[in-house]
């Protein structure tokens, strides 16, 4: 992610800051321009302190703290471009549940500007799309368990994610090196992406010699995979284990791994890091990963950058912030995800819908009671 800053006073701020700790004035992102802003409230609105002034409204879910968005003062939208995907939410009368869902709202902003920084469509209920990209965030009961999931365009997530215990008490039970909310948005928006950038464009035969054949029973793969667990080599051909379950499931791994790389390469660039490689030379990322540079160049950087964070890790006794072995395979995998994605931000470029602000009409969510 890129650095951020206060317009008012120039101190630096995170993505997910709603104060700036250095003056106390509002803050708020602007997606459609990519920048933290420093507002002040005016009348009905909030405005900028530039030297032209912006006037603008936070997201509806900035009122129950789940969001920290903007959107333009003479919008029609209630909620911002990220919100705008909600279409149930849990109950959030009751603070335990409310607490879950802020932190979920946090990981699917980060998810989002990746999107939007990316080019990707992500299209909401109120657009023309046969398959709109939309968020089901779920309360488990005892009689009705919630698994997070994709299926056609909506994407599930289990509130019991958003426990860090009972999250890594799983992490565990299922021998995973890593399980981040994040990393559940980044998986399941690879199967959304695998529909729209693979199944339904001229990929596939290219997706079927690298990944396997889809067609393949896909309930009877994850029996085998939980009853045998992954092949001996798997470290060879995938970037986790569950990715060797099913090619469905490889795709969408090495989808949330082609957006770990990007955002931490941009969060890196961003914070001018120089790295001292083996030979003695210095290195730094000095080129946008957002912008498709050559796969060979990303994983080259990204290899020093993954090494020098897993050392930092360990010396605050922390397990390695990136656990995983990219092989020449994975990397190809990894091509391959980056070639589709260019692929359809170039077509979207050419027809003038990149990176433009959507003009979509809001959707109220769904308040999940149980």
């Amino acid at each position: 992610m890129k650095a951020f800053y206060c317009q008012n006073c120039g101190h630096t701020v995170v993505f997910e800051n709603t104060i700036c700790i250095s003056c106390d004035r509002h803050l708020g992102y602007d997606p459609t321009r990519d920048r933290m802003v420093s507002v002040e409230a005016d009348g009905g609105g909030w405005r900028t302190h530039d030297a032209a002034p912006e006037r603008y409204r936070f997201c509806k879910n900035w009122e129950m703290r789940g969001c920290n968005w903007l959107i333009a003062l003479d919008s029609k939208e209630e909620f911002c471009e990220a919100c705008r995907h909600n279409r149930t939410i849990p109950n959030i009368s009751d603070p335990a549940s409310a607490v879950a869902w802020q932190k979920i709202e946090l990981a699917k902003r980060r998810l989002l500007y990746s999107l939007i920084k990316l080019g990707l469509p992500h299209p909401s209920a109120a657009d023309e799309d046969p398959e709109p990209l939309i968020f089901d965030f779920l309360e488990p009961e005892h009689s009705r368990p919630v698994f997070t999931g994709h299926d056609c365009g909506v994407i599930t997530i289990s509130l019991a994610e958003a426990d860090d215990a009972a999250r890594e008490k799983t992490r565990q039970d299922m021998g995973e090196p890593y399980r981040t909310l994040l990393g559940h948005f980044r998986h399941e928006i690879g199967h959304y992406y695998w529909d729209r950038l693979v199944r339904d464009d001229n990929a596939i035969q290219q997706f079927r010699s690298m990944f396997g054949d889809e067609r393949v029973d896909y309930e009877a793969s994850l029996k085998r995979h939980y009853e045998a667990g992954p092949p001996a080599d798997w470290q060879d051909r995938y970037i986790s284990a569950y990715a060797s379950t099913h090619p469905w499931e490889d795709f969408a791994e090495t989808f949330a791994h082609y957006l770990h790389i990007v955002d931490t390469l941009e969060t890196g660039r961003a914070a001018g890091l120089t790295l001292r490689r083996a030979d003695g030379k210095a290195a730094a990322v000095a080129f946008d990963p957002y912008r498709f540079p050559k796969m060979a160049d990303m994983l080259d950087h990204w290899l020093d950058l993954a090494f020098a964070l897993n050392n930092i890790a360990r010396a605050m006794g922390q397990a390695d912030l990136y656990p995983f072995v990219i092989s020449p395979t994975v990397s190809e995998k990894l091509g391959f995800v980056q070639t589709v994605i260019q692929s359809k931000a170039d077509e979207l470029t050419s027809h003038g819908e990149s990176m433009q602000p959507h003009s979509m009409m809001a959707v109220a969510p769904r308040m999940n009671a149980g």
